[in-house]
């Protein structure tokens, strides 16, 4: 089978043929930098600085070469700009890291320093705007600047919160254009970005590519307001799903049927105990706009759609197949009540599980090589079982995760399904 015929196979809840695997495709199955560096080193490829492909987390590309080690079966098609909203498609630069890794990031990511000596990134690399984002020394990625300003509730306004959500431009159409042509022979299954169908995703919410958020911009100020301040959030999420709805259709126009899986939305639910909320407060507040957007894109398009949410979520995974989520990730196995066996046999038949391969919090950072195989091997076992399942990590793979533990999953991926 073709990587693409495989991870349909998956999606569509058969037994492929081998499961299949991502590694890089969207910025929640990624892997750091440093440790693509480290991979490249052990499988004896020319040494290069690895380019950066999103760098609020510092993830880095996955190359042709490092794809097939990996026997990587998705690819993934971003934006055009980042989370910093710097275009990320167009001349590179060498950028040396605190770690003493060279790596490749666009020409435009300018970045200064505090008092302390901590790196500043700017938002479209306007050294005159203020910092949307800070990697302390010691860190290995960007943590958001929070830059709220003082609330009048008298003068909230729900456009303030929808600045970054726009009609999308013939500039951008003609890039998706771009970006699809590179992939119209691929024999791997594709996923997109296509953005603006995140709902409260607070990665999102402190606006790190606007030189001026206004709003509600402050992570607990936000969480606050769903309860605070429904009426607004209703306000937001009803304008935004609507620009949604009118971008997603003129970009099917784009891109037909190139596309096979639809990144939609990273809002966490999840903490590693519990929910950040309940369950009538995610189906009043949330699924409204999920269902919409997800009944416009399977009464038009091929596309499965993917849910990104941490923690544990399990409460919630007969709402998100209720929305209409075709997929969950990033099945986060180590939080309360996600055991891999009790979601297989509950939802297995529903919904397809993309992530929960490895623990990245304690097996795959800190554990055995031996731990690391036993949970891996367990975890296909469990999880492949009639399809309804892509391989990938609990997240992204953090910077100094053991590359000997990395190299232990993946053959065990191998020997497992080869």
């Amino acid at each position: 089978m073709t990587s693409k015929e495989r991870t349909l196979k998956a999606l569509a809840h058969k037994t492929p043929d081998r499961t299949p695997v991502d590694f890089g495709a969207t910025a929640v199955t990624g892997i750091h930098v440093l440790a693509i560096e480290r991979l490249r080193e052990h499988f004896g490829f020319e040494k290069s600085p690895v380019r950066v492909i999103e760098p609020y987390q510092m993830l880095g590309e996955i190359d042709p070469e490092l794809m097939e080690a990996l026997q990587i079966d998705v690819i993934g098609l971003s934006p055009k700009n980042n989370m910093f909203g710097i275009n990320n498609s167009g001349e590179l630069k060498e950028f040396k890291t605190f770690w003493g890794q060279t790596v490749l990031l666009p020409k435009e990511f300018n970045t200064s320093f505090d008092d302390d000596g901590n790196l500043l990134i700017h938002p479209e690399g306007d050294l005159e705007a203020p910092a949307s984002a800070k990697m302390p020394k010691a860190s290995y990625f960007f943590d958001a600047v929070i830059r709220q300003e003082p609330i009048d509730e008298s003068k909230l306004d729900p456009a303030d919160n929808l600045e970054e959500f726009n009609p999308i431009s013939d500039d951008d159409l003609e890039y998706w254009r771009k970006e699809i042509k590179k992939v119209k022979d691929t024999d791997k299954a594709v996923i997109a970005n296509f953005g603006g169908t995140a709902f409260g995703d607070i990665a999102l919410v402190p606006g790190l590519n606007l030189k001026n958020p206004k709003g509600i911009r402050d992570i607990a100020e936000w969480y606050m307001s769903v309860i605070m301040r429904p009426d607004y959030i209703h306000e937001i999420f009803s304008k935004q799903s609507d620009i949604a709805l009118a971008n997603l259709e003129k970009i099917h126009e784009v891109v037909q049927d190139k596309v096979d899986i639809a990144f939609l939305c990273g809002t966490d639910f999840g903490t590693q105990d519990s929910q950040f909320c309940g369950i009538d407060t995610l189906e009043e507040m949330y699924l409204p706009y999920y269902k919409k957007i997800n009944d416009w894109i399977h009464e038009n398009t091929n596309w499965k759609t993917f849910k990104h949410s941490c923690g544990a979520v399990e409460p919630f995974i007969n709402s998100f197949i209720e929305a209409g989520f075709d997929i969950l990730n990033p099945v986060q196995i180590n939080a309360t009540g996600m055991d891999p066996q009790h979601l297989k046999d509950t939802y297995g038949d529903s919904i397809t599980f993309w992530g929960g391969g490895v623990d990245t919090q304690k097996v795959l950072a800190f554990g055995t090589e031996k731990e690391v195989i036993n949970q891996v091997k367990e975890n296909l076992r469990i999880f492949g079982k009639n399809g309804g399942y892509v391989f990938n990590t609990v997240h992204n793979i953090q910077a100094n995760v053991p590359a000997s533990n990395i190299i232990a999953m993946i053959e065990t991926i191998k020997k497992v399904d080869g």
